[in-house]
């Protein structure tokens, strides 16, 4: 492999592993854009109980999400294959989730994105998502039904959907000041 392609496989794979990360925010966060930023628009996503469009996903996910609750998505382990503007991507995942219909429940899911990504005009997203799910613990956890400052105390500040996140905050400041900066 030449230099050139040796750094735009670099390039490509980096996209990628930004596109599953801009997933994650748009989950944990009820970020619309963030989570639709990973999809392409004819995208199919199998999700456990979902199967169909990644649009029908998204939509029956944000409703769910933004009732409350709490969750925390990691992903490790990203094996990339590239093949020119396809790649098949592994990643491993960890989630701990709460609902707001069982807030005192905590679900933590261990398993596997399978996703077939396509690159389009220069941007890699996902076109075709499985979920593997390999590991499952459910737990009463009665403690997480309480409010922030008391589940929470002192640790703050705590985790908000967007636009009411920390990150949010840390974004606008950057870009204010990139525009002050521009207009300098």
């Amino acid at each position: 492999m030449s230099g050139q392609a040796s750094l735009q496989a670099l390039l490509d794979r980096e996209a990628i592993r930004d596109c599953l990360y801009r997933y994650c925010r748009g989950i944990d966060r009820c970020d619309e854009a963030a989570l639709r930023s990973a999809y392409w628009e004819d995208a199919t996503d199998c999700h456990g109980a979902w199967n169909g469009s990644a649009e029908g996903f998204i939509a029956q996910a944000l409703d769910k999400l933004r009732r409350g609750g709490r969750r925390v998505h990691q992903i490790t382990n990203v094996l990339i294959e590239l093949h020119g503007d396809t790649a098949a991507v592994e990643s491993s995942f960890f989630a701990l989730q709460s609902t707001a219909a069982l807030p005192q429940g905590q679900t933590f899911l261990c398993g596997r994105y399978v996703d077939r990504f396509e690159r389009r005009a220069g941007q890699w997203r996902v076109a075709a998502r499985t979920v593997v799910y390999d590991w499952i613990e459910e737990r009463a956890r009665p403690e997480l039904a309480q409010d922030d400052a008391a589940l929470f105390g002192p640790r703050q500040p705590n985790g908000r959907a967007a636009p009411d996140d920390l990150v949010y905050r840390l974004l606008e400041d950057i870009h204010r000041d990139e525009s002050a900066a521009s207009r300098r």
